[in-house]
């Protein structure tokens, strides 16, 4: 498979207020950001022309700003403005963006307060993380890795910092030929996928672990309110690994992933089965909705 790298691409980049070509947006290899991690970002998806609760996306960015001890210099709504303008310019009804914001190149050691905060925000097309057979079900080896307890790392913002222990696990599982991996929390009680938030069914309840040492997702939490529209009781707790050989079924929830089967974790095995595709399927139809009929929906 030819890759086609992401700085070698046609388009428009929104930096810092202007949008420029999208080769010419390059960073000083002396930036913070990328030195100490300084770094939040947002993933996030549009359908038929809108940005899927796209203000939930922009609140969290500035809020994991804040966490990281600074204030990204605009504001959500001049920030939801650059993300659609972002994809008028390129064109793009149906993408994925990435807004970021990090510390530049002013200071460069541990302590850099006096940094100035940069944001910009691509957007490309990008169809389904998992490929076109996610249906039937990834695979996922458990991680090497544990999710940090809370007081050990910022854990409730979207940080890039807090991501290397996912590429670290991600790439030890794919080297194994599993799909993804299924990360533990410090305690040694389920967490996530390596993005993706995770549920499980039992006894025709949806249970998903207590976000107490990585991200609330937005998807996750969405897929919490199509759940109970549905009257199926969703239960937020602590999940130990030997409790998953009990469940129906499993799936993974995130803005990349969408809803996606599990069809085996480590020696575990699920068949994708009714709950699981009902949710697929209220998601998909709800992300195209009107953003105002996606508040009333799944708030």
């Amino acid at each position: 498979m030819t890759l086609v790298p992401f700085d070698d691409r046609d388009g428009l980049i929104w930096w810092d207020g202007e949008l420029v070509p999208w080769r010419d947006a390059r960073l000083h290899v002396l930036t913070h950001g990328l030195h100490y991690a300084s770094a939040v970002f947002e993933g996030e998806r549009c359908y038929a022309g809108n940005v899927f609760k796209l203000r939930e996306h922009t609140d969290r960015l500035i809020a994991s700003g804040r966490i990281l001890g600074f204030e990204i210099p605009f504001t959500a709504d001049e920030i939801d403005a650059a993300c659609v303008a972002t994809l008028a310019a390129n064109g793009l009804t149906d993408a994925y963006l990435r807004p970021i914001a990090w510390r530049g190149t002013e200071m460069l050691a541990v302590s850099a307060q006096h940094t100035k905060i940069h944001l910009a925000i691509a957007c490309w097309a990008w169809p389904s993380y998992f490929g076109a057979d996610r249906m039937k079900g990834i695979r996922l080896g458990w991680a090497p890795w544990k999710r940090p307890a809370p007081d050990t790392a910022p854990t409730a913002a979207k940080a890039a910092g807090n991501y290397m222990i996912g590429t670290l696990s991600k790439h030890a599982v794919e080297a194994e030929g599993w799909t993804d991996a299924m990360m533990l929390g410090w305690r040694g009680q389920i967490a996530e996928s390596t993005g993706a938030n995770v549920f499980f069914v039992f006894n025709g309840e949806l249970h998903t672990p207590t976000p107490d040492c990585f991200l609330d997702g937005i998807t996750r939490r969405t897929v919490m309110a199509l759940a109970r529209k549905r009257k199926i009781t969703v239960v937020e707790r602590t999940i130990m690994p030997d409790e998953i050989v009990s469940a129906s079924e499993v799936f993974l929830a995130g803005t990349a992933a969408e809803v996606t089967p599990v069809r085996q974790i480590g020696d575990h095995h699920y068949t994708p089965g009714a709950i699981t595709e009902m949710l697929v399927r209220d998601y998909e139809q709800l992300v195209l909705l009107p953003p105002a009929e996606v508040a009333k929906l799944a708030a």
